[in-house]
């Protein structure tokens, strides 16, 4: 259900006037050649992206019960208390919902 809701909103925010890009950011890791390579850091949202204004945009997509982790709220806030745009999205509503109330 994660996985859908991820495309969703992809496409949603792609799609909203109000978004310059937003990008999936890959979390994990893996060996490569030997090496342990991380991808991301704890907490990181699930989606990265810039707003037209220049405000960073974070999106923490949620299967329909899913919740936040500590460190994923800890980022959301460090987001938004920085003058950026962070949020949790289920579906493309919840996108529409937190950009169209934007100035």
């Amino acid at each position: 259900p994660e996985a859908a809701a991820l495309v969703e909103v992809l496409k949603a925010l792609r799609a909203h006037p109000a978004v310059s890009w937003a990008e999936r950011q890959n979390t994990g890791s893996a060996r490569i050649a030997g090496r342990f390579v991380r991808f991301g850091w704890p907490g990181c949202s699930d989606v990265l992206g810039m707003l037209r204004d220049g405000r960073f945009l974070a999106v923490e997509v949620k299967a329909p019960k899913g919740k936040l982790r500590p460190e994923q709220v800890v980022f959301l806030e460090r987001i938004n208390g920085a003058g950026g745009v962070g949020f949790i999205a289920r579906d493309l509503r919840d996108v529409h919902h937190e950009l169209n109330k934007l100035d």
